[in-house]
């Protein structure tokens, strides 16, 4: 659990738990996606989970799997 600082006091906030996974990209997409990344100024890892989110959601659109569960869903 994350402490967090809220009128002087500090509480416990809930976060949800990561999956860690280690993937492979050909060197142009790294370079895409590192690009990406510095121009959004976020990590690697933000922008491979918003494609990867976006990615599952249309998937699931069109029947093809489940959407991601989350507060945006």
């Amino acid at each position: 659990m994350k402490r967090i600082r809220e009128n002087g006091k500090t509480r416990k906030k809930d976060i949800i738990p990561a999956v860690r996974a280690s993937i492979s990209f050909p060197p142009d997409l790294y370079e895409a996606l590192e690009e990406l990344a510095k121009q959004k100024k976020v990590s690697l890892a933000w922008v491979v989970r918003d494609a990867a989110e976006k990615y599952a959601v249309s998937e699931a659109k069109q029947g093809r799997g489940r959407p991601p569960a989350g507060p945006e869903n």
